[in-house]
């Protein structure tokens, strides 16, 4: 996740004029590869536990450990999910699910230490439980981030505000069509066709797509590609 994140954070350059931002996302199909990897070993490890009929017995220190691990893992994960809602890592909220996943399995084992005795297949069924949790943490993680690398629709707020910063950089500008925008981690580049009267000279024209331009750049940090038409009048 940490190398991921540094590498995404490069600057263009002559391979990749785009940026790096990508490489963050490639992270988290990483880890969410190997959390599902986790899942499905988890779920392998339950299901025979029930076929050999197989119980779990833990001493008491064994007990406090796991009590002590679960509220340490389950902190690292609030933390990691949360970080990465508020600055759009999709690798930091994979690595979040890491850590939720280790204090489920210690809960799992903590639990199992009190009713094993009298359920001794009460293991064996929160295992699937819990393995069948994880692996739908593993998929949405690669479901969700796969997506964006892909390059899904972007929202229509965003959509929304790239069309008003560009209408009101200048009167002249009648409508805006052929929208795209395309994400590149932090990096976010967009191209879209505004309409102009013929009437306006070459300059004038490229003047005001250059204003949308610097526009778009110093209100959203959005790099912007304009293509020019004629309003038939």
């Amino acid at each position: 996740m940490i190398i991921g994140i540094s590498i995404s954070k490069l600057k263009p350059d002559s391979k990749h004029p785009f940026g790096h931002g990508r490489a963050e996302s490639i992270s988290a199909i990483i880890i969410g590869s190997l959390l599902g990897i986790v899942g499905l070993k988890f779920l392998i490890e339950s299901v025979n536990r029930l076929i050999h009929y197989e119980s779990v017995i833990y001493g008491g220190w064994v007990v406090i450990v796991f009590a002590i691990s679960i509220l340490f893992k389950e902190g690292l994960a609030q933390f990691s999910i949360r970080a990465g809602k508020k600055y759009d890592l999709d690798s930091l909220k994979a690595d979040g699910w890491h850590h939720r996943s280790d204090a489920i399995a210690s809960m799992l084992i903590l639990v199992g230490s009190f009713f094993s005795k009298s359920i001794w297949w009460l293991d064996g069924v929160l295992g699937i439980a819990v393995s069948l949790l994880i692996i739908y943490a593993a998929y949405d993680i690669l479901n969700n981030t796969t997506s964006s690398i892909l390059g899904e629709k972007s929202d229509d707020k965003l959509l929304k505000e790239i069309k008003n910063i560009t209408l009101k950089t200048s009167p002249s500008i009648t409508r805006i069509h052929h929208m795209h925008v395309h994400k590149y981690g932090e990096n976010i580049e967009v191209t879209l066709h505004i309409c102009l009267s013929p009437r306006l000279s070459l300059e004038e024209a490229h003047g005001i797509s250059n204003c949308v331009e610097v526009a778009l750049k110093e209100e959203k940090s959005i790099e912007a590609t304009i293509h020019i038409e004629p309003v038939m009048e």
